[in-house]
């Protein structure tokens, strides 16, 4: 057991400590960073090959989070990469290519932002909201997908109950919207004062699981269903709390906009027809994130990934209430460097 002083402190110290570094790292201190999400793959995440901006560039440097290796999001972004009209129709406002760069997880590929060496950053919600508190010079572009679920999972012969957590460990990766679920949730369920929480990376989750180290862990979208599915117990789901899902987010560095004002417009554009297309015809979609993916089964992909958690619009009520309700959660824990208004944060026209 710990304090509240004690659990504030360290989750303090991880995020700030985290972001303040970040402020000043080269895309060097992001390497072998390890590859956060896979349930069973102990791999390393290289930084992503790319250079500062320069004034003649016109590639377009996006980061994403990658749970299993893929080369391109999962999701509308590299649907649209994958059926060829994402780089296409950014030609009209001067960008001639669009490359993808997979990170570990939202602390590395805010540090390659702070860095110069990203334009754009597709992430959770946590993260994003960390780094600009933290003076990442950003732009909100959208919240491209809506109610982001979390798995907390145990092992067989664990606990039963979030109760019979009591005086236990639990691991999560801090920093990611896992994170901000599990602190929600042992607020609201009366054992911030009796659980202890962990830094454990979600690639070393199941291992410390099974070999006792912790008694449960919070997996993210992908790994979590499909741990679900190999028979490992779920103690509980973010979807089962109001206010204590996720939201993923696309932001943009303020120089890049100041280069392309008219990109967050273009990009939503771009995103909706690739959700219009989606809703045409799921299944291709499904199988293109399975292949994607390269891990995941259909089955997976589809609790996942399902198309009704990608917003018609860039932001929508029920998104931005999400956002103020996280921003105002991390608020309160100290986890924040400055408060602002999401709405100062949103791009002017997306």
């Amino acid at each position: 057991m710990i304090s509240r002083l004690k659990r504030r402190s360290l989750f303090k110290h991880l995020f700030l400590g985290t972001l303040s570094l970040s402020l000043t790292a080269t895309l060097t201190n992001c390497a072998a960073q390890p590859q956060a999400g896979s349930p069973t793959t102990d791999t390393s995440q290289a930084s992503p090959v790319a250079s500062p901006a320069s004034a003649a560039t016109t590639v377009l440097r996006v980061g994403f989070i990658s749970s299993d290796g893929g080369k391109i999001p999962v999701g509308l972004e590299g649907w649209a990469q994958e059926q060829g009209y994402l780089a296409s129709e950014l030609k009209s406002l001067g960008i001639s290519e669009v490359k993808f760069f997979p990170f570990s997880g939202g602390p590395a590929l805010n540090e390659s932002l702070a860095s110069g060496a990203l334009d754009m950053g597709l992430y959770g919600d946590t993260p994003a909201l960390v780094g600009r508190a933290a003076g990442l010079k950003t732009k909100l572009i959208n919240q491209s997908r809506v109610g982001q679920d979390s798995w907390l999972l145990t092992v067989q012969d664990g606990p039963k109950s979030l109760e019979a957590l009591k005086g236990k460990k639990v691991g999560v990766a801090k920093g990611t919207y896992m994170h901000r679920y599990l602190l929600g949730l042992i607020d609201q369920s009366g054992l911030a004062k009796a659980v202890k929480v962990v830094q454990i990376p979600t690639v070393d989750a199941k291992a410390a699981l099974e070999r006792g180290e912790i008694a449960a862990y919070p997996f993210p979208t992908g790994s979590g269903p499909l741990l679900a599915s190999k028979g490992f117990p779920i103690l509980d789901q973010a979807t089962n709390h109001t206010g204590l899902v996720g939201t993923s987010v696309s932001i943009a560095t303020e120089d890049l906009l100041a280069k392309y004002p008219e990109l967050p417009r273009q990009w939503n554009q771009i995103r909706q027809r690739a959700l219009q297309a989606a809703k045409a015809n799921p299944e291709a979609f499904y199988q293109f994130a399975s292949k994607t993916s390269k891990k995941l089964p259909l089955l997976v992909i589809k609790e996942s990934y399902a198309i009704d958690l990608y917003p018609n619009q860039p932001f929508t009520d029920e998104g931005i209430r999400l956002l103020n309700s996280t921003k105002q959660f991390l608020a309160d824990q100290k986890l924040l460097k400055s408060n602002f208004e999401i709405q100062d944060w949103q791009a002017a026209n997306p």
